[in-house]
């Protein structure tokens, strides 16, 4: 699903105050890594991803551009080290998109 900009607003906006719930570390993308995400998009919908050890901005679109093709999401931000990701829950979501 490719997000409007009126929806990436209106999701960012809902972001702003969570905290991040996957943390990518030295070893860059890895399959558990990506098991995790895709169990915390589950859960969640929303959520935010820190990346520690990456300092490159090309690295931190990468690892947004791999997580996101690998668990079907959206890129909804990326601030410095920290990815914004959504996928919308086909029942019952919590997140209504204008």
């Amino acid at each position: 699903m490719s997000l409007s900009s009126k929806q990436t607003r209106h999701l960012r906006g809902l972001a702003h105050h969570l905290k991040p719930i996957v943390q990518i570390g030295g070893r860059g993308v890895t399959v558990s890594l990506i098991g995790a995400t895709d169990d915390a998009l589950e859960s969640h919908e929303l959520i935010k991803v820190k990346l520690g050890d990456i300092e490159d901005r090309k690295e931190v679109r990468e690892a947004a551009e791999k997580l996101s093709e690998e668990t079907g999401s959206d890129v909804v931000q990326i601030i410095g080290k920290t990815i914004v990701l959504f996928r919308q829950l086909d029942k019952e979501s919590a997140y209504t998109l204008p």
